[in-house]
């Protein structure tokens, strides 16, 4: 089946689990956590096997998409979609898919986040085609799921069938019984031993017209935009898009459609995967030594174990310790167990507090 296969890559955000590397004028997806590129450009790198240059849209603020057009020039100019304000992923994801809806609305929309890591390319882009076919043949929302390996309390939880029902290309499709929040960890321990639940990756397939029948359907706050953006868009005219755009209830596409939609379709996924998501992750991705530490920049860890370390201009030498997270940026310093990293953002809350924005 020959299919108009459109991405778009959100690469807004501002990885404040990150910092004090990730910083507002330099968020984690324009980074190069992972290799000598930033995430953002092996994100859409990746895809190229997939999709031409022209079927790829991002989705960011001013400075970011200036960013992104340095960095991917390849991209046509007009595919990079500026957020007029920050108001989460679903007025973002919505003017993206109504900029597709306008040039077909049966298109099949992959959205994908610009800062996770996938180590298995191959069967990743097989099970995205297979997801543009489910969703444009089932006429359904399609996620992919992430089978956990240990009962994580960071990541929201998809509990699906038992039985598939549907597949496509080779993939299983469940039905998505119900999005679970991030639970507690007795909660993960019970989802985990079930078998049932997958974690969720916030990577989505619709086609625009199955998007906005959605949204109409189970999300009628935000459909009420619908038309008034898709009519903006038709003019060309910005500051109406804008206007329209800040109309729209600033939550995550999570909440405001997919947790209430009645139709939609998970894959559970058969590719490497990990969302980055604060640095002790980073120990999974790494080259570590006999004793689990990990680091960038000349390091001598001495009866010291599960370390990760990032100070590249900068002898480090690590004594006695265990299961801690260093890094030197220049301007700041972090220290942290390797257990507390989520609450890095609660750093950036007390910066902010304080008025400390050249830290920001």
């Amino acid at each position: 089946m020959s299919m108009d296969i459109q991405v778009v890559v959100m690469a807004g955000g501002r990885g404040t689990r990150f910092w004090p590397l990730s910083r507002r004028t330099k968020p984690k997806q324009f980074l190069p956590i992972i290799s000598s590129k930033t995430m953002v450009e092996e994100t859409v790198e990746r895809l190229m096997p997939l999709v031409p240059w022209a079927k790829v849209r991002t989705v960011a603020n001013a400075q970011q998409t200036r960013l992104i057009r340095k960095l991917l020039p390849r991209i046509p100019a007009r595919n990079l979609l500026v957020e007029p304000s920050g108001r989460n992923t679903a007025p973002s994801l919505m003017l993206a898919t109504a900029a597709i809806y306008r040039e077909n609305p049966e298109a099949a929309v992959i959205v994908l986040p610009s800062d996770h890591l996938i180590t298995d390319t191959p069967v990743f882009l097989k099970q995205l085609e297979s997801g543009a076919q489910a969703a444009v043949q089932e006429r359904r929302l399609v996620t992919f799921g992430i089978r956990p390996t240990h009962p994580a309390t960071g990541y929201g939880y998809i509990h699906v069938s038992a039985e598939p029902a549907a597949k496509h290309r080779g993939f299983p499709f469940y039905d998505v019984l119900e999005f679970k929040e991030k639970p507690d960890r007795e909660q993960a321990k019970l989802f985990l031993a079930s078998g049932g639940y997958y974690w969720n990756s916030g990577m989505f397939v619709w086609t625009p017209e199955v998007f906005a029948a959605e949204l109409e359907a189970h999300a009628p706050d935000f459909h009420a935009s619908w038309p008034k953006l898709l009519a903006a868009l038709k003019k060309r005219n910005a500051a109406e898009t804008a206007r329209v755009f800040n109309g729209i209830p600033a939550l995550s596409i999570d909440y405001a459609l997919m947790e209430k939609a009645q139709a939609v379709l998970v894959c559970p996924s058969r590719f490497g995967w990990s969302d980055v998501g604060a640095w002790s992750s980073l120990l999974d991705v790494w080259k570590r030594d006999a004793r689990g530490n990990a680091a960038k920049g000349d390091t001598i860890a001495v009866d010291s174990e599960g370390c990760l370390v990032f100070n590249p201009d900068k002898l480090t030498a690590v004594v006695g310790v265990k299961d801690l997270i260093i890094v030197n940026t220049g301007d700041a310093l972090l220290v942290c167990r390797k257990d507390r990293d989520q609450q890095v953002k609660d750093v950036i809350a007390a910066l902010t507090k304080g008025g400390r924005k050249r830290y920001l």
